[in-house]
């Protein structure tokens, strides 16, 4: 009786191994013992920044609806352009359970009390287009390559006044041609990266004359635009017409960095008379392909915009997530770029593409991102 009891234990004890052995391995098999099933249906916070800018109500949609669709909840927020309204705003999400965070952000540093909260309740944060900066606790980036953004704005304001061709070599025109600049928001890290690729990539035609910034203001702190308002970028052109080009001296092109911008900036050109009679509009590039900018180059107004297709960007942010809420590690393509001046971010870049009038029905309109009757 005795020897059976103990074959019986010895027994009990093997299965209640294995069994701890299956159960370590499933665990094993995600990298995470938060990830698997168990954060499926989980809920992912989104705050976005702005309605006042279409293409931030179209990444919205793609991100919450993508996320939809692989069956997790969504708290998608607009911030209003108000920093400390988006901080609330990601406080309620932290507050409500979410597991993932996916930010663009109004201010990339403004938020670092939310990202320890968040780090703290072991919630990951994915930085969405716009950095998040000063905070340790951002786990992955994912954007454009925003250099390559402004190298492509400043290139295409070369094409635009004729400096280079469309393979980008000179064309042995020596101008001068009088140019204005205009960036971002100071508070928006991606306004630095614009900024600098445009003007490195016009650095050597200002400096043989081919270029001229008629204002002399060649510099992010003069050229910013908080919050890249369109109002206040127009308010800008016009006392740049009032103060440099009122005696005569013509404007050839407008460097700006983002459709909104790029209509306010027209309609000050046009207030000034740019567009009629023997004042053509000036090369006025632009950023985000939004629907009004492109209507505006259509019709021979605005030059060029960047197109960055942000279904892409939503679908590799839900990647992203997906993977984080399963135990994976998130692929990235750059690991060197984005230091956000606590750490090097995990990012993944996709690229640009400039947008003209000869290309925007093959890039827009074939690829599904506006129909014709969108563009009319």
């Amino acid at each position: 009786m005795m020897k059976r009891r103990i074959v019986a234990g010895v027994a009990a004890f093997g299965i209640a191994i294995a069994l701890a052995g299956c159960s370590a391995g499933g665990r094993g098999a995600t990298g995470s013992g938060d990830g698997g099933g168990d954060n499926k249906g989980a809920l992912v916070g989104v705050a976005m920044p702005t309605k006042v800018s279409e293409r931030w109500i179209k990444d919205g949609d793609a991100v919450k609806s993508d996320l939809e669709k692989a069956g997790y909840k969504v708290d998608l927020e607009y911030g209003d352009n108000k920093v400390q309204q988006q901080a609330q705003q990601v406080s309620n999400m932290i507050t409500k359970g979410a597991k993932v965070l996916i930010i663009a952000s109004i201010d990339g540093g403004a938020l670092s009390d939310q990202l320890d909260q968040a780090a703290k309740a072991g919630i990951k944060v994915i930085s969405y287009d716009r950095l998040l900066t000063g905070n340790k606790n951002v786990d992955y980036y994912v954007s454009f390559d925003n250099y390559k953004v402004g190298v492509d704005q400043a290139t295409s304001l070369l094409t635009g006044l004729g400096v280079v061709d469309a393979d980008g070599k000179k064309t042995g025109k020596k101008g001068p041609f009088n140019i204005e600049v205009f960036a971002g928001s100071l508070d928006d890290n991606n306004a630095g990266f614009f900024f600098n690729g445009a003007m490195d990539t016009l650095k050597p035609y200002l400096e043989d004359g081919t270029l001229k910034i008629g204002s002399g203001q060649d510099q992010l702190s003069q050229a910013a635009t908080q919050q890249w308002d369109p109002a206040t970028a127009k308010a800008r052109m016009q006392n740049l017409v009032a103060s440099t080009y009122s005696g005569g001296t013509k404007l050839d092109g407008v460097l700006s960095p983002y459709d909104g911008m790029s209509i306010g900036i027209i309609s000050a050109l046009q207030g000034a008379g740019y567009g009629s009679g023997d004042r053509p509009l000036p090369i006025v590039t632009g950023q985000d392909a939004e629907a009004a900018s492109v209507k505006s180059i259509i019709a021979g107004q605005q030059y060029s915009t960047i197109y960055k297709d942000t279904r892409k960007l939503a679908k590799q942010s839900v990647t992203m997530a997906e993977d984080l809420l399963t135990g994976k590690t998130p692929e990235t393509n750059d690991d060197k770029s984005y230091d956000n001046k606590v750490k090097v971010v995990p990012t993944y870049l996709f690229q640009p593409t400039v947008v003209t009038k000869d290309n925007y029905k093959e890039v827009l309109v074939d690829s599904g991102y506006y129909t014709e009757a969108d563009l009319k």
